[in-house]
């Protein structure tokens, strides 16, 4: 049965890890000794999915002002961006914030769209320019 005394016992022994590491095998481990060559669950990937899309929120939220008056969804396009992109990459596109910073979403829109980075994504940046422009989900 997996008690709260079973499992700190076996974090005592393994260790708490979280940055992944070459266990003495020579195994890629993470966490509490997960293997990384073993499949995650969908609930595991469901959190690990939410974790990471609220440190983009929290980094949003902190780096720019102007964040928490957009609309939910010019919010949404800004986690996206920076879950994609991560926070020192997105702050390269200055054209683009600062338009969003004057709120001037269509232009911001275009200047997405005028990246190395919508020419690799392509219909993920067409959707969240469109976003981006109505102010609505798609």
């Amino acid at each position: 049965m997996l008690t709260v005394g079973l499992l700190d016992m076996i974090k005592r022994h393994e260790g708490v890890r979280r940055i992944a590491y070459q266990d003495p095998l020579g195994v890629q481990t993470i966490g509490v000794g997960h293997n990384l060559s073993k499949p995650l669950t969908d609930q595991a990937i469901s959190q690990i999915l939410q974790d990471d899309v609220q440190d983009a929120h929290n980094e949003c939220l902190h780096a720019f002002p102007w964040f928490a008056d957009l609309t939910e969804p010019r919010q949404w396009v800004m986690i996206d961006l920076c879950f994609n992109l991560g926070l020192p990459r997105l702050l390269g596109f200055r054209k683009v914030l600062q338009a969003m910073a004057l709120g001037e979403y269509e232009t911001a829109a275009n200047e997405l769209l005028d990246s190395l980075w919508a020419k690799q994504v392509k219909s993920r940046a067409l959707e969240l320019a469109a976003m981006l422009r109505g102010g609505e989900s798609i």
